[in-house]
């Protein structure tokens, strides 16, 4: 059935009707046509536009529909030019006439328009929950691990003392940005533009503000072309979850990193790792690098979208049946990183005292060092000239600050006394950095209490 052929004198190509068929994409929002379907007859009824026999007819038919296709008794018709078209189809063969008053006072276009909102507003609940857990597992982790030395890097070389609590808590701030940023995300999306019809709304006394009622949306779109051509729904979801990606994106890197022989920081559950199928040794960390090559999808789906508006005249142009198919794809990557990263983390294994043995050869303390002396009167350029040199002789002796003998010390400057050894401990390193912000592990513990918080007062 073609909702549009009154006005052709032919039938239309076979090429026409496939390259015109979004039947395969937009069949998974069935669901959402049809509660908007049954919101729409509702307010056809309830301002006398159908009468209320025609609404339960169309209402009943078209929960018969969804629980048929749900159940798999009904197949949807893959022949269908759209999911609108197979719905109405169906609805009109069991309903008869009223089936065929369902489309009074409405247009695909709003239809569309609804339905992807009604779409991405339960699958970004849906990512958002699993931002929710992985943050919560990042929050455990910075709690056990709080007073885990490791060393904190700047152009990927050995810096300062963190620890890998406080590492952990790092990626879960920037994970609950990504939540505020879907929560933000919904406020536009949730705006009904049922009811602006094709483009310049309708003659019908309609109430587009139950129809936003009885679909909990917030409110309703002002302007009927805004409404039918509006795609800044779907950039902007499109945008925040490339941000997801570029987080876990991130993430995956340093996970790789530790994961190797050079590391050694961690080493992955055998049930998230593959091997090799010529090299027996090997344990590949299959999953993180994954989440590192879909990052560059998602960033596509966003490209995608972003050069199929950027041209359009309002309102409606066939380009946009192009969005669906990228910001599915974005929001099904996501969720599937995401769905393989929290178990991933949660079962791997971390090895503390690899990290406290690497981070003790990085002379990560020589900041510490140097302050030592600026408490002893030193301005800090002089006492940073004195570590660098002590730094430069422990690498030509072979060993660390915290072995360095006191004599080489002293050497350096008269200064030195046996406190520098309490001074450029790693521990006494990590636990004094108390400043806001920093991974004493009596801060860490408050930020993950802090962040626990957020999570759970945080929402899409």
């Amino acid at each position: 059935m073609k909702l549009w052929k009154g006005r052709f004198s032919k039938e239309v190509s076979d090429i026409t009707n496939d390259f015109n068929a979004s039947i395969g994409t937009d069949a998974r929002m069935i669901r959402e046509d049809i509660t908007g379907s049954i919101a729409h007859a509702t307010m056809l009824a309830d301002c006398g536009i159908i009468t209320p026999e025609d609404r339960d007819a169309i209402t009943d038919g078209l929960r018969a529909i969804l629980a048929e296709v749900e159940d798999g008794r009904l197949p949807i018709d893959e022949k269908a030019e759209d999911v609108h078209t197979f719905v109405e189809g169906e609805l009109t063969k069991r309903v008869g006439d009223a089936g065929k008053r369902l489309h009074t006072a409405r247009s695909r276009n709003d239809q569309v328009a609804l339905d992807v909102r009604l779409y991405l507003r339960g699958q970004t609940a849906a990512l958002d929950a699993l931002l929710k857990k992985l943050i919560g597992t990042l929050c455990d982790m910075g709690e056990a691990y709080a007073d885990a030395v490791m060393a904190g890097y700047t152009h990927l070389q050995r810096a300062q003392p963190v620890s890998f609590g406080h590492y952990m808590l790092a990626y879960g701030e920037m994970l609950l940005r990504d939540r505020q940023r879907l929560a933000d995300c919904v406020k536009r999306m949730n705006i009904n533009p049922l009811g602006a019809c094709a483009l310049a709304g309708t003659t019908y006394p309609t109430d587009r503000f139950e129809t936003a009622r009885l679909l909990g949306m917030d409110g309703v779109s002002r302007n009927s072309l805004d409404a039918v051509s509006d795609r800044d729904f779907i950039i902007e979801l499109s945008a925040a979850l490339s941000i997801v990606m570029v987080h876990l994106s991130r993430f995956s890197e340093e996970i790789i990193l530790w994961c190797s022989t050079e590391f050694g920081y961690i080493e992955l559950d055998d049930a998230f790792a593959t091997g090799s199928s010529i090299m027996p040794q090997k344990k590949n960390p299959d999953i993180p690098e994954l989440v590192r090559g879909k990052a560059g999808r998602v960033f596509g789906d966003l490209t995608t979208i972003l050069t199929v508006m950027k041209g359009l005249p309002l309102a409606y142009n066939k380009d946009m049946q192009e969005d669906k198919d990228c910001v599915f794809d974005a929001v099904d990557t996501v969720k599937a990183c995401l769905t393989a990263f929290i178990p991933m983390l949660e079962t791997m294994t971390v090895k503390t005292g690899r990290m406290r043995a690497g981070a003790a050869a990085g002379f990560i303390n020589a900041t510490d060092c140097a302050d030592y002396l600026v408490g002893k009167g030193i301005p800090f350029r002089d006492a940073y000239a004195v570590t660098g040199a002590l730094v430069a002789r422990c690498i030509e002796l072979g060993t660390t600050l915290e072995a360095l003998p006191l004599d080489e010390y002293q050497k350096a400057c008269d200064r030195f006394d046996e406190g520098v050894y309490t001074a450029v401990g790693l521990e006494k390193c990590l636990a004094d950095r108390r400043s806001y912000g920093g991974p004493a592990k009596e801060n860490v513990l408050a930020m993950a209490q802090a962040l626990r918080g957020d999570n759970e007062n945080t929402g899409a």
